[in-house]
């Protein structure tokens, strides 16, 4: 068992200046998890 099976919903918010969001998107799109929300904001 996975820790992002096909019954998972990830939401993802990555960081400006850390790991943009599209970069862990791409990581969970080789499980079997939906990425329902991805974006990557600056915080100051």
């Amino acid at each position: 068992m996975s820790l992002f099976d096909a019954s998972k919903k990830v939401i993802i918010i990555g960081d400006r200046d850390g790991i943009p969001g599209p970069a862990i998107e791409e990581c969970v799109k080789t499980t079997e998890a939906e990425v329902v929300f991805s974006s990557t904001e600056c915080f100051v």
